[in-house]
C-alpha cells in the first residue's frame, strides 16, 4: 500500500533527524581557547547532536552553507551552526563540528575533547555545576504539541491539559520542571531525543509532548497533523525561570579566555537577530519545502 505524501514526509524527517551518530574527536585541544592547529589556523571544536531541527541537523550536502562533520561525508546545518559559524569567523577560527548523543555533550566539554558546545542547552544552575556558559545566544518559549483533533487541542492553559499521558526529552527542563506541572499527567519515560519525542506523539503513546517553540515550529513541517500550543504570557502559562528559558554555549570551567571571547561576538547582536536567524533555521530545515 502506497504511503501518503504527508505520512512520507514524516517519516522522512524523522529519519534524517534520527541520524545521530557518536564521532571521536580527534586532534590536540587546549583549556584556554580554541584547541588544535589547522593549515596554522586555530580550530574551534564544536559539538552538537546534529539530530535536534531546528538548532542543528544532519544533511547530505553543505547547502545553504552546512559544514562537513567531523570523520563523516554529512554535514551539519541549523541555527547552531550558524550561530558557530558567526562566531568562529569573527575570532579567526577555523570551525569543526563533532557529532554526540546529547548526554555526551558535558563530558566532551569537561575532558576537553571539545572545545564548547553549542546544542541549544538551556543555562540552567545543575549544569553550571559541571561547566561554565556564555551569555545566551536563543531566548527560548516553552510550547506544548499535541495532535490535532485531539481532547486537548483547544487547551488555553496548562490547567486544561489536566490528566494527560506525556513525556519529553531526557534532561531537558521541559520534561523535568514543565510536565511535572501538568495536574494528575501521566508521565511516560523521557524520550532520547527531540526525533524521538515527536515519534511518540505520532504514534499516538501520549497525548502530548512538551518543548521550545522554534523545536515545535519544526515539528509542524514534518508532522503537519501536530498542533502547537503557546501560553506565554497568560495566566495559565508554564512556570519557568530565566535559568530555564536562556540558551547558552557551555565551555570547560575556567575556560574564560574562550567564554569572553565568544561573549564578545554576542554582546554585538541583539534578540532581533537572534529570531532573524532562528526563522532562516527553521525555513531551511529538511523538508521545509
Amino acid at each position: 500500500m502506497k504511503m501518503s505524501m504527508k505520512k512520507l514526509g514524516a517519516v522522512l524527517m524523522a529519519a534524517v533527524l534520527a541520524a545521530a551518530a557518536l564521532t571521536a574527536c580527534g586532534g590536540k585541544t587546549s583549556d584556554s581557547a580554541g584547541g588544535g592547529q589547522a593549515d596554522g589556523k586555530k580550530v574551534l571544536k564544536v559539538a552538537m547532536e546534529c539530530s535536534y531541527a531546528p538548532y542543528n541537523w544532519t544533511q547530505p550536502t553543505d547547502a545553504n552553507g552546512a559544514v562537513k562533520i567531523s570523520g563523516s561525508s554529512d554535514y551539519a546545518y541549523g541555527y547552531d551552526v550558524m550561530m558557530a559559524k558567526k562566531i568562529a569567523e569573527a575570532l579567526d577560527y577555523e570551525l569543526e563540528i563533532v557529532k554526540l548523543d546529547w548526554d555526551s555533550l558535558v563530558p566532551a566539554v569537561q575532558s576537553g575533547k571539545v572545545d564548547c558546545v553549542i546544542a541549544g542547552q538551556s543555562i540552567t544552575s545543575d549544569r553550571m555545576q559541571s561547566v561554565d556558559f556564555t551569555d545566551p545566544y536563543y531566548y527560548a518559549t516553552i510550547v506544548t504539541l499535541v495532535p490535532a483533533g485531539s481532547k486537548y487541542e483547544n487547551a488555553a492553559s496548562v490547567a486544561d491539559l489536566a490528566g494527560a499521558t506525556c513525556t519529553s526529552q531526557l534532561n531537558t527542563i521541559w520534561y523535568d520542571n514543565c510536565l511535572p506541572q501538568i495536574q494528575d499527567a501521566d508521565i511516560k519515560p523521557a524520550q532520547e531525543s527531540a526525533p524521538a519525542m515527536l515519534v511518540a506523539l505520532s504514534s499516538g503513546r501520549v497525548d502530548l509532548v512538551v518543548t521550545d517553540k522554534p523545536t515545535g515550529q519544526a515539528a509542524l513541517m514534518a508532522y503537519p497533523d501536530f498542533k502547537l500550543l503557546d501560553f506565554t504570557g497568560t495566566d495559565g502559562a508554564f512556570e519557568v525561570s530565566d535559568e530555564d528559558i536562556n540558551i547558552g554555549v557551555s565551555l570547560k570551567k575556567g575556560n574564560t579566555e574562550l567564554k569572553d571571547s565568544i561573549n564578545t561576538v554576542l554582546a554585538d547582536m541583539t534578540e532581533a537577530d537572534f529570531a532573524k536567524m532562528m526563522e532562516e533555521a527553521i525555513s531551511v530545515q529538511p523538508l521545509a519545502e
